[in-house]
């Protein structure tokens, strides 16, 4: 019989990591977050090593999304992807940038190729990346998929604009903490 609704939970320590509401000024304090996010989300032993964040053109925090994948039996439930997902259900509306404004993406690692495809359908306007997709390899045993040979590019056209190695060296040593910690990969 299938499913009659789907659910996701967040992690009960998600809001209180996040804080009161204020505004994030630039690409380092938004991967900042979502490094954050991604060292919680292992420590707490509620996911993967993977955080993100969806910002307002203000630097507001819109939503923050953590990798779930294991908890919850969902291979879709990438940290960008439960990022769109909450800032979609908030803002009641599947295209974040249908109301005109500006959005913003801060990732811990680059997006897979799952989350390369969502990044553009989700109507997001700027990309932002900590770790490259080779050291999520290098680290982990993370396969990250087939992305376009100029994915950088190909967001370019679609309007998105991409900044990467945002405190990689940060954003990489989530994974060495994640491998100590004996992480499965999925």
């Amino acid at each position: 019989m299938p499913a009659t609704e789907l659910t996701l939970s967040l992690p009960a320590w998600l809001e209180a990591e996040i804080g009161p509401p204020r505004a994030y000024a630039d690409a380092q304090a938004r991967i900042a977050l979502a490094i954050r996010l991604a060292r919680r989300n292992i420590e707490e032993g509620t996911g993967g090593p993977f955080g993100a964040a969806v910002f307002d053109a203000d630097g507001g925090l819109v939503a923050a999304g953590v990798n779930l994948v294991l908890p919850q039996r969902c291979s879709a439930a990438h940290a960008e992807v439960v990022a769109f997902m909450s800032a979609q259900a908030r803002l009641g509306r599947a295209r974040l940038n249908d109301d005109g404004a500006r959005y913003t993406l801060a990732t811990s690692a680059q997006p897979c190729a799952m989350c390369y495809g969502a990044s553009f359908w989700a109507g997001i306007d700027a990309l932002e990346i900590g770790a490259r997709s080779q050291d999520v390899m290098e680290l982990s045993e993370f396969d990250e998929g087939p992305l376009p040979a100029d994915w950088i590019g190909e967001l370019e056209r679609r309007g998105i604009a991409v900044q990467r190695d945002v405190l990689r060296e940060q954003a990489r040593e989530v994974f060495h903490r994640y491998a100590e910690l004996g992480g499965t990969s999925y």
